[in-house]
């Protein structure tokens, strides 16, 4: 598949899970791949590695999410390495599973931080650069629409916040032919959220297919919204989480 080609793409948080498959799939539809990295600078490498191992070409830029100045600094850099901004996937998040009334201060600004302002960031960074057939891709969740899994209260409300930055955006955007969409993952098997984990036997009771997700399942999805084939949506959550809000 060639769907991209001549396409370039920015995934934020995309060292590992979601995202490294993410930079990994859009590399193999064609495009030209820069991820950034908070941490894990030898992750991010094999992510690189493993896209130019097919002939892919991409870049890795250390990037905390958090901060506004290194988000916009690698948002033009990706530029200066491909000549050009196509499509923009706002990957980047963390959740800190706990009772809510245990949550610190703290804690929920790191969410907040980088599920909420660190989307706004780049975001805002990337539409000086995009043209018509721009995509911006956030990763939202299935629990900023339905919540039913105990310990994520904070994070599903920044990932509900996700949801309706998603739909004010594309309205403000489509005049310019740029899509915003929100992928909304179920329980998906990563460091973060792993099968195995302690937090898992909620989540897989609560989807239709009693499994988890895998990240290709999401990179699939993300793939399709990046390219030629979904031009005409826009605004939407598309959720893919096993039926877990079915």
């Amino acid at each position: 598949m060639a769907n991209l080609s001549n396409k370039a793409a920015l995934v934020t948080g995309a060292s590992r899970g979601i995202g490294a498959a993410i930079a990994k799939r859009l590399a193999a539809d064609g495009a030209n791949v820069a991820i950034t990295y908070a941490r894990g600078a030898n992750a991010a490498a094999e992510v690189v590695k493993a896209i130019e191992t097919f002939g892919g070409k991409a870049i890795a830029i250390q990037a905390d999410a958090t901060d506004a100045k290194a988000v916009t600094a690698a948002v033009e850099a990706t530029v200066s390495a491909f000549g050009r901004l196509d499509v923009l996937v706002n990957n980047a998040g963390t959740a800190i599973p706990k009772p809510f009334e245990e949550s610190t201060l703290e804690e929920m600004d790191q969410v907040i931080d980088l599920n909420l302002r660190g989307v706004l960031v780049a975001t805002q960074a990337a539409l000086k650069h995009l043209g018509s057939g721009g995509r911006i891709i956030n990763i939202g969740s299935c629990v900023g629409e339905r919540m039913m899994t105990p310990g994520l209260v904070a994070y599903s409300a920044t990932k509900g916040a996700v949801k309706m930055f998603t739909q004010g955006l594309s309205r403000e955007v489509g005049p310019r032919g740029i899509t915003v969409n929100n992928i909304q993952p179920g329980p998906i098997d990563t460091d973060l959220n792993p099968a195995a984990g302690d937090w898992a036997t909620p989540q897989t009771e609560n989807t239709a297919l009693k499994r988890y997700g895998h990240v290709d399942d999401i990179a699939a999805m993300v793939a399709f919204v990046a390219g030629p084939e979904a031009s005409y949506i826009t605004g939407a959550n598309l959720t893919v989480d096993g039926g877990t809000n079915a």
